[in-house]
């Protein structure tokens, strides 16, 4: 890695870069996560040997639909599955998928332009990103309305000032006054631009994908992005056991160019997937082993993340629950289901389906947080922002979420046991009767004793009261303006950005608008 990082450092110096990295703002951004605390494991061995067997069965017996892609299905027959062409249907033989998943890596490094903030997504890590998709956008005085590019730019600086957050993400709200075809290149530029944390590829057509791979070229270099992964994508599957032709050209193309795909199912149980648990996490295996096993065939050792999208339905009307305890448990068995394949496990969220930043949405948020911590996540997309179902990217939930995550860093760590944290200096010191507030372990330890909001108010109520008795999304406005006027962009080498520029108006300037 480090060599990685010189090699870019080097590659896109020269004078102008230097100067620029220089005159730069330096942003606080913590590391990702490393727990130091045990995983809660809700399924058994028997449980989990039971829905591994059954889940073989699903694909041997049943099988998955590659839809509108002959050329998927001719890479199955080929590798020994049947193949129906008619139905567009293929049945893996029991053991193959696992099989195939073997020669993806159970740990990536995805590399930022700023090399002191690559991740590593696998093992004991815990990578935050933020919302992801939705096509509405909502603020404090805007209220609800349709995202614009000036929206995505706003999030993107915001996930940019955010310490706790990781990773730049993707499609952070959808920029609707911008072509189909052409969005995804302004949401690129805009991430590699306005940030320098790691980003994602558009998904929404093989050629996007190929374009999302050229970009970064630029960004990183030619040869470095063909060795090393700088993009995560995001693949859905369409469940209850299909791969749609649009998703799996995106795959082929980041595969083929050692760009890492979550394999996600996305499922809201009892209409997508059974409204049992056991019975969900059955088709989960079946349908993430299965895409990742394309994967392999497509490039052996391509760089993949199992993953996990699942929430319940409310049965009275229909609509996807959020941070309920069954969507907890098939998280949690799932990440136990990844860990036995050896690969990285992508779920959880800031989710909700509430439609304001209000108590149901911190309730559900928090519910969900919290299972992604102990359920081992190590890629947790929807950090930040999500409100409504995924409908909604909300400012002032994103900074609230974004705020939170400093509790899963500060209970990730575990609890420190070495002679500092015994505090038996401090017990003789004060003695019975005595108080703490002035002995020498307090003055040595207060400022790193306990974690801190840096939104929440913990104001007396006189005080809290006399500055305009401001509520949490009140707080959070004043938050989110706070962070944007601070914003300054970061440091990157003028002809590089010249060359991206170049690229995204050629490319443009290259087909009419689509808005379909």
């Amino acid at each position: 890695m480090a060599e990685a990082a010189t090699r870019r450092r080097g590659r896109g110096g020269g004078g102008a870069a230097r100067r620029a990295e220089r005159t730069g703002v330096k942003i606080e951004t913590a590391k990702f996560i490393e727990r130091n605390i045990p995983l809660f494991e809700v399924l058994n061995e028997e449980a989990l040997e039971i829905i591994e067997t059954n889940a073989d069965i699903l694909l041997e017996e049943v099988g998955v639909n590659f839809v509108n892609n002959k050329a998927a299905l001719d890479i199955w027959k080929e590798a020994g599955a049947n193949v129906d062409y008619e139905a567009e249907r293929v049945r893996i033989p029991r053991g193959m998928a696992r099989e195939l998943c073997k020669t993806a890596p159970s740990r990536i490094t995805q590399h930022a332009r700023n090399p002191e903030k690559s991740v590593e997504i696998g093992g004991n890590t815990l990578v935050c990103a933020p919302v992801y998709g939705p096509p509405f956008v909502r603020d404090a005085d805007g209220g609800r309305r349709y995202a614009t590019m000036a929206d995505f730019e706003k999030f993107v600086k915001l996930g940019y000032m955010s310490k706790w957050l990781h990773h730049s993400g993707g499609t952070v709200c959808e920029p609707t006054d911008v072509a189909v075809n052409k969005r995804h290149l302004d949401m690129l530029l805009a991430h590699m631009t306005l940030s320098d944390k790691p980003f994602m590829g558009s998904v929404t057509e093989p050629s996007r994908a190929q374009d999302s791979v050229e970009m970064c070229e630029i960004l990183f270099g030619k040869e470095f992005v063909q060795e090393n992964t700088v993009m995560t994508s995001l693949i859905n599957i369409n469940s209850p056991m299909t791969f749609d032709d649009i998703m799996m050209g995106a795959l082929e193309v980041y595969a083929k160019n050692n760009q890492a795909c979550i394999i996600s199912p996305f499922i809201v149980g009892g209409a997508m997937a059974p409204v049992s648990v056991v019975g969900t996490l059955t088709q989960v295996l079946a349908e993430v082993t299965a895409g990742i096993a394309f994967s392999q065939l497509i490039r052996k050792g391509a760089p993949v993340i199992f993953g996990a999208f699942v929430t319940s339905i409310d049965m009275n009307s229909g609509a996807p629950t959020f941070g309920t305890p069954e969507a907890s448990q098939i998280l949690s068995g799932a990440g136990q289901l990844a860990r036995r394949l050896g690969l990285p496990f992508r779920s959880g969220g800031g989710l909700c389906g509430s439609k304001l930043p209000d108590a149901q949405a911190a309730y559900e948020t928090a519910h969900t947080h919290n299972a992604a911590l102990t359920g081992g996540v190590n890629f947790m997309l929807h950090s930040c922002g999500w409100l409504e179902g995924g409908l909604v990217s909300s400012f002032e939930k994103f900074v609230m979420d974004a705020d939170q995550l400093g509790v899963l860093h500060k209970m990730a760590e575990g609890v420190a046991y070495d002679e500092n944290a015994q505090a038996m200096d401090a017990v003789r010191e004060v003695g019975p009767g005595g108080h703490y507030l002035g002995c020498a372990h307090t003055q040595a330890n207060f400022k790193s004793a306990f974690w801190r909001s840096e939104l929440l108010d913990y104001k007396p109520f006189e005080t809290w009261a006399d500055e305009g008795a401001r509520d949490t999304q009140a707080l959070a406005a004043a938050r989110v303006e706070e962070l944007l006027g601070a914003y300054q962009q970061p440091a990157l080498d003028p002809e590089i950005e010249a060359k991206l520029r170049a690229y995204v108006a050629e490319k443009k300037a290259s087909m009419p608008d689509a808005f379909v």
